[in-house]
Formats: structure tokens, sequence, C-alpha cells
């Protein structure tokens, strides 16, 4: 019996020989393997899809995953666009579940969110997605449901252009990468809420200590370590789930496993690559081989040669490689460097390139708290003791805010873990929610209706051209235990390379060489500025926005329908988040052209202050939440309503995207 594994065997050597790609079947195109286990792809306008649970190996070892159709990943979906799509969901699982297309353009009952855009689907029912696709471009799909994300429950998306694809290339990859943990996703989350560093064995010894002291001298050396004991913090804090829980898998294949596509020498191979990991931020480089960016986030941007770059959790890059007659080694290093996943690209079967070996682990920095030092006057780290009471960090919240006067209670008792079907988190009444203009979260545009508000008085600054760097940070934000720290001068940090790539000798993208192929299609400049803080309590592992995980928060943050407003994130906690907002694109703040990047998801660095400006043309509720699945199940998430304003209907902004979301009736 010739069984799918079998002909992907086949196909993967037809691949090798050179022979047209048009004699492997279509679904086999995309991903070819080595250990004959590619990724099916399912095309068209209708699609039935099961989730379930099935036996994977992983490294040799076995487990049990949630799948789609029995695959994990899941399989590829292939749509095109202009077209409408119908997909049937059928839940076998024992618990509910949901499908989130991560990126898609889409009416707001169609975003899969349990608890905010429907109630999910639950156990032997059946649930109907359909919604017109305005897009094209690289995505993805997801659980929203639980912890199932990381239990294997994510797939890719392709979105083929109505028209002329302006990337031009002779074969293509789906690069899915993930992490996948054997104790359990619910066990790894109650460590964390037990011992947040539970997982962390790269922490400074003694031997670290007198190395240091060597350079620097005894007495700086005991400054710093006191300095970070002081605020409770570890300099190698850079991922709360390591590879000592962790196996990164590439297209659903460890390491070990070493997941191989094939080329012909003289190529041009596309490769979409998807971070679907649940904690896990990437560093991705092919040694010896060039990459040249030409999509991000689904988007076309103007092509962008590197050698490395660091991918968030739900960020997408498109590149274009154009591999010698060798074989090459596909890097994917965690962010901390406790771990990795490789794959293979070779002109035949049999061939492996050199795996090099993991880098040294990275520290934080002063920058990473918010302290510049050299800027401040102050020398190397290393230099003088720090009175951080004196420059505004590491001062709880709870003796600096009086939440009476802010009217903020204290925080209820923390659950397990939100689960937001379960919690019931539905949008409250129209009559119910507070504009989170009250809350301080923002103002409303003059067009809302109401007397301007004064924004300096509130912490909000007009919007400037370039950067969000205002002097000493206000943090007008609810506190208390929530809340441990706070810097005192964050800054844009869009110019710098992810954590750890700084020194690298190589080239490493960074945000700021991001530009729209396109014009950006609202060149409007923003009417007001809405302000939210990542916040943290690290050693309690409490995540919140504004100081507030989503249990405790009353009301939604309000969009005016068509307006454009600018979102500045100040992350006052010490970790890089991959923040995600559903149903819009936003324009990052990377410099004062026509042609600024559009994302969906946007790692905002330690200690940084960014902006994205948004046209919210896209009415509903949407959810916006850390992509890092324990920081949103522990409390960072919130809701933000998109509605129609009679004071701003008539502004004639209409939909400034000029596309179609679709009956949202």
């Amino acid at each position: 019996m010739i069984d799918r594994r079998t002909i992907l065997k086949s196909a993967a050597a037809i691949g090798g020989l050179g022979i047209s790609q048009s004699l492997i079947p279509a679904w086999a195109q995309s991903v070819t393997s080595l250990n004959g286990a590619g990724l099916p792809a399912l095309s068209g306008d209708q699609f039935d899809l099961r989730v379930g649970r099935t036996p994977v190996t992983i490294d040799g070892t076995p487990s049990m995953a949630v799948t789609v159709n029995d695959h994990m990943p899941a399989p590829i979906l292939r749509w095109r666009e202009g077209e409408d799509v119908t997909l049937r969901v059928t839940n076998s699982l024992d618990a509910d579940t949901s499908i989130h297309w991560h990126g898609i353009l889409l009416p707001f009952q169609m975003d899969g969110v349990p608890g905010v855009t429907f109630p999910g689907i639950a156990p032997g029912e059946t649930f109907t997605y359909r919604f017109p696709l305005i897009q094209n471009g690289t995505y993805w799909y997801h659980s929203h449901s639980g912890l199932q994300e990381q239990l294997g429950h994510y797939g890719p998306i392709i979105v083929d252009p109505a028209g002329t694809d302006p990337v031009a290339y002779d074969r293509e990859y789906v690069i899915m990468l993930g992490d996948w943990t054997f104790e359990g996703p619910h066990a790894v989350f109650n460590r964390l809420k037990q011992v947040s560093d539970a997982y962390n064995y790269q922490q400074r010894t003694l031997g670290d200590f007198f190395r240091d002291a060597r350079r620097d001298g005894v007495d700086a050396a005991l400054s710093d370590r006191a300095m970070w004991g002081r605020m409770r913090m570890s300099m190698t804090d850079i991922s709360d789930v390591t590879a000592q829980a962790y196996t990164y898998v590439m297209n659903g294949h460890g390491p070990d496993d070493n997941w191989t596509g094939l080329f012909n020498p003289g190529e041009r191979i596309r490769l979409r690559i998807i971070n679907a990991a649940a904690m896990t931020i990437f560093n991705l480089r092919i040694p010896g081989l060039p990459m040249t960016v030409v999509q991000c986030d689904g988007l076309n941007v103007q092509p962008v040669e590197t050698d490395e770059f660091q991918i968030g959790v739900a960020e997408t890059y498109d590149v274009i490689i154009e591999p010698r007659d060798q074989a090459y080694t596909l890097m994917a290093e965690s962010i901390d460097r406790s771990g990795y996943v490789r794959g293979t690209f070779a002109p035949r079967l049999g061939m492996q390139a050199e795996v090099p070996p993991l880098r040294d682990r990275p520290l934080l920095t002063m920058r990473d708290m918010g302290m510049d030092h050299a800027a401040m006057g102050h020398g190397t780290a290393t230099d003088v003791p720090i009175d951080h009471a004196e420059m505004g960090y590491g001062v709880p919240a709870a003796a600096s805010v009086d939440h009476a006067a802010m009217g903020h209670a204290m925080p209820a008792p923390e659950p397990a873990f939100v689960d937001h079907a379960a919690m019931g988190h539905g949008m409250p009444a129209a009559d119910e929610m507070i504009d989170h203009e009250a809350m301080g979260h923002g103002a409303p545009s003059p067009a809302a209706g109401s007397a301007l508000t004064d924004h300096a008085a509130m912490g909000h600054v007009a919007p400037s051209a370039l950067d969000t760097d205002d002097g000493p940070q206000r943090h007008d934000h609810a506190g208390g235990p929530g809340v441990a720290n706070m810097p005192a001068n964050p800054s844009n940090r869009l110019h710098e390379p992810g954590i750890g790539l700084a020194d690298e000798p190589h080239r490493v993208l960074v945000y700021t060489q991001l530009r729209s192929l396109d014009r950006n299609p609202d060149l409007r400049p923003p009417e007001r500025t809405v302000e939210i803080h990542l916040t943290s309590n690290m050693e309690r592992y409490m995540w919140s926005f504004d100081g507030l995980r989503f249990s405790e928060v009353d009301a939604p943050i309000i969009f005016h329908h068509n307006e454009r407003l600018r979102l500045t994130l100040v992350n006052d906690t010490m970790m890089p988040h991959p923040i995600h907002l559903h149903g819009m694109f936003f324009d990052v703040v990377n410099g004062e052209d026509d042609f600024k990047p559009r994302k969906h998801t946007i790692v905002v660095k330690p200690a940084e202050k960014l902006s994205v400006d948004i046209t919210a043309d896209a009415l509903g509720e949407w959810a916006f939440h850390c992509h890092l699945m324990y920081h949103m199940h522990a409390g960072m998430f919130q809701v933000v309503s998109v509605r129609q304003a009679e004071a701003n209907a008539g502004n004639g902004h209409g939909n400034s995207h000029g596309q179609h979301r679709g009956d949202n009736g």
C-alpha cells in the first residue's frame, strides 16, 4: 500500500533529481522532507477541518498533540485573494476549541476568539467560518482556546495574489517554527507561577563573578551583583521557558529529525517563515547564505538583504535565498540560546551542512532597565553604585501610586490561568462600558463629539514624527502587587537588533530597515494618542496591561470607527513582548516617509517605548494581547472595541484602506 509518507519520500527524491515540480502532487510541493512528513496542502474555497488528538513522535519520543485533520502542524490552507472561503470546523476533542485566522482581515464574528467574538466550538459541534479574502501573503491559524496552541493546534495560510506576485521565485517552502513540551502546558504554567525562573538554568555563577572581578575590579563586580539583587532581577532572565522544558520544532520536527528541503542549484527559493511557538522568540540564520526579506506579516516590503533576523512569536517573514550546489543549515536558535532547531537545504538527499554551536548566552543590560548610563553620565554599568529609588526605577508601584485616589481596587486573587470562554468574558453592554480615556488610556478625538481633552494632564504627548522619547516617563496606570518596577527612561529601540545580537559581526535585520513596498494607504496624521503600558511582577509571574489583568478590566479600549490614532506602547518589564492586534494592521512609526512597514504583531523590547499608527476601519470587538501564550493567560490581554460614533460617522474618511470586509451583520 502506498501511503502519504511513501509519496512524500518519492516527491523529495524527484525534487533532488531535478525533475519538474509539476510531477509532484500539489499538496507535496510546498514542503518536502527527508523523514517523509511534509505538510499537506488544502486549496480551494470549501474546507472541512476536524480538530482532534493524534499521536506524534518528536525526536524519537512519542506524545499526543492537538491536531487538525490528524496533522501537526495543521495542513497548509492555500487561498486566493478575491475569493470567499467557507471553513467547517468540527470539534472532536472533549473540550471547547476554536480557530483564529491570524492576520486575516475579516468580520469580527469570524475572528475565532472565545468570549470576545463567539462562544467557541463545543465538543461534537461544527462551526462554519465564512469571509472574503481581501489580501494576500503568508499568515497562519491557531487555537485561541485554553493552552491548545502549545499542544500543536496551529498551521500555515498562504493567500496567493489575485494578480501578478511582485516576488519572483522558482520554489517555495513553508518553515513553521514551534516549541514542544513533553511536560504538558498546564504543568509548565503551574511551575512558572510557583517559581518564575524555574527553567532558567543559565543564571550567573561564582565563576562569572570572578571573571567580572578580573575584568572590572572587585568593587564594581560587587556593586553590580548588589544592584541586581536589590531589584530581584537576573541578567539572564531572557525567556520564561527554555530548552529545559522545550524541544524546538520545525514543521513538527525536532533538531535530531533534521527536516530537509531540496532544491536545484540556481533556483530562487521563497521561504515563508512563521513563528508559531507558544513562548519562544527565535534568531534565524543560514550560515554562508544571505537572505533577502521581501515580506513581513503578510505584506510586501522593499527587499532588504540580511544575514540574520530575530522573529517574534506570531511574526512571519518571507525571504528569498539563492543557494549554490551545496548543503546549508537553517538555524533557528532560541533567544536565550539554551537550545535550537535546525533544518537542511540540499540539492540531493543525504547531504548535510555543519550545525553551528550555540552562541554564548545573552545578558540584559542597563538599557533593558530603561537606564542608559552613558547618556546619563554614569559611565558603564559597573562604574558606580546606583540609587534606584532616586532614579525612579525599581520602586514598587504600591509605594508610588495612590490606589484610592485612582479608584483602583486591589487585584482579585489570581486564577491559575485565564480561559476567556470559561470565564464568560463576553463584551459588556454598551451602557456598562467605560471609555478608556477615563482610565488614562487615551482621550477622545474632537470628532467624537466631546470637549477637547488635556493630553498633557493625562501624560499623553502630541504625536511626534519619529521618536517617542519625551523625557522622564510618567506612570499613571494602576500599581499594586502586579506592577513591580517602572523604568524611568524608556526609549525607542526600533533601530536596535534583538537581545543578544548587537555584537554579531554579520548583518542583523532591525525594524528601521523595513519599508512597505506600497505607499501607506492612510496618510492622515494621528488625531490622538493612546498610551498603553506592558506591566508585570515577574517574580510572581503576573502579567498585565496598565497594571490590570484581563480579569480586572471593566471595559474595552475604545477606538472610534475610521479615526486615525497613534498607539504608544511602553514596556515596563525587562522581557520582550510580541504584541498582536486582531482585525487591523498598524503602521510602525520608524521614519517620516509614507512607506512605513505595516504589521499585525510587533516585538516591544525591554524598557522600550514605540509607536504605531492605526486606522480603526474594522467595526467590532478585537483581541489585543501579548502573543507569549503564558503571559496572555496570566492576564496580558484586553479587548479593543471599534465603534461607530455619530459625531464622526460623516467625516468623509470612509474606509481608508479601500477594502471591503464583508457583511458584519
